[in-house]
């Protein structure tokens, strides 16, 4: 990791430029496609000389602050020159493959890592699947999830992380992996545990959102306020009416991830205590709200029981626990994450925002893997047909509008081809 490429232009991108900058003291590249909002981030770029800053919202991050120059930038992943030994891809993990083919095949066959840093569960096979087929033999890493929370500032150089991640998960194709060793060493300088899996889907498998967001943004009371047939402001992890909570999200977040738990066991990927993932790697509950002991033997119990410390965890989280009362006693409204709607992009086309948007894409790849896998996914196959039945009558009262195919149902068959030739592949060699 002697010489680093970006893919992206994004809040993430700038940070992981600024740490790699700082902890690996590396060559760092940037290149985007281009659109309205990169031409603005390689404008200030280049205005800057390259200067990239991460300003921080709680002193206790302060290892993740700082600024750095980048070495090269790219406007175009066609206009990437240069020798770059990794590849960090930075950008929505349902555009992997679209830029991966933008990248000169040449230029792949020399590439030796490439990282993906928010994949979804089966991103690695994926990747891996298309640059073999490519003629490419790079390793592949994957991230659990992208290791901090980051958001753009008035500047499109400079960006706010306002969280840090305690625990990531990596994987990698090359069981004897020296970048990992590399990316575990620069996170735990920034004061983040890293657990090194057995497999890349393993590591996929380890983010939170593949668990709770399908069921709590593909409810009707949710997607109601996403497509605007509510427009009252409703929050994510606030209970109904407030938000979409309700004991039935507690049953199909349980349901999915017994199902998920299924496509894991298929792949020998050991099922995992998801209460415990909640509490321990995520955020925690007070003791007094949830034992140790309801918490560690949750896999044991029946699903009654599961789903009632469910229901504990998220009523004992509608105000942030661990934070100080205010002069009459409240706590700080951890619950209050407003639920983001549809809106018009720049030029006028509506678009979902990416909170369900991706949600629907790690969705139907998780289905396509299963039907692959001839396992039955009756919760994930509920949660797409409402929202799919959501997309169809928004397309249907919007017709004079322009609308971003965001709004076309999807199969995304190809995709679910390649990591179900992977997974072929892997299960041969063992």
């Amino acid at each position: 990791m002697k010489r680093v490429l970006i893919l992206g232009t994004g809040s993430a991108a700038i940070q992981i430029a600024v740490n790699l900058k700082t902890k690996l003291d590396c060559s760092v590249g940037i290149a985007g496609r281009i659109s309205a909002r990169s031409k603005i981030f390689f404008s200030e770029l280049n205005e800057n000389n390259n200067r990239v800053c991460v300003h921080i919202q709680n002193n206790e991050h302060i290892s993740m602050s700082g600024e750095c120059f980048i070495d090269h930038a790219f406007a175009g992943y066609e206009t990437i020159s240069e020798e770059w030994d990794t590849i960090i891809v930075s950008v929505t993990n349902n555009a992997y493959i679209s830029v991966i083919k933008q990248l000169d095949l040449e230029f792949m066959k020399r590439v030796q890592c490439v990282v993906l840093v928010s994949p979804i569960m089966g991103s690695n096979h994926l990747v891996s699947h298309f640059l073999k087929q490519s003629g490419c033999s790079a390793e592949v890493v994957s991230f659990s999830t992208y290791y901090a929370a980051t958001k753009g500032r008035d500047s499109a150089t400079e960006v706010l992380t306002k969280a840090v991640k305690k625990k990531i998960y990596i994987g990698s194709t090359d069981k004897n992996s020296e970048a990992c060793s590399q990316l575990s060493n620069v996170l735990n300088q920034l004061g983040i545990a890293v657990v090194l899996t057995k497999s890349p889907y393993e590591a996929e498998s380890r983010n939170i959102s593949i668990y709770v967001h399908s069921p709590i943004f593909m409810n009707e009371c949710a997607l109601d306020n996403i497509f605007g047939e509510d427009n009252n402001p409703k929050y994510a992890y606030k209970f109904y009416p407030e938000g979409p909570i309700t004991q039935y999200v507690m049953h199909d977040i349980l349901e999915q991830w017994k199902e998920i738990s299924l496509i894991l066991n298929t792949l020998e990927v050991e099922r995992f205590n998801l209460l415990e993932f909640m509490n321990d790697d995520n955020y925690p509950v007070s003791p007094q709200s949830l034992s140790r002991d309801d918490i560690e033997n949750f896999t044991s119990f029946d699903a009654i029981k599961q789903e009632y410390l469910l229901y504990i965890r998220y009523a004992s989280l509608l105000i942030d626990p661990f934070s100080t009362p205010d002069a009459n006693g409240k706590y700080f409204d951890f619950s209050a994450v407003p639920i983001q709607k549809v809106y018009q992009d720049p030029e006028g086309y509506w678009c979902i925002p990416r909170v369900p948007n991706e949600d629907y894409y790690r969705l139907k790849i998780l289905q396509g893997t299963a039907r692959n896998l001839t396992l039955l996914t009756p919760t994930i196959d509920k949660l797409i047909k409402n929202y799919e039945r959501k997309l169809e009558q928004f397309a249907q009262t919007n017709q004079e509008y322009l609308l971003s195919d965001d709004f076309i149902p999807k199969c995304w068959d190809e995709e679910v081809s390649l990591i179900c030739n992977e997974i072929r592949s892997a299960r041969q060699l063992n």
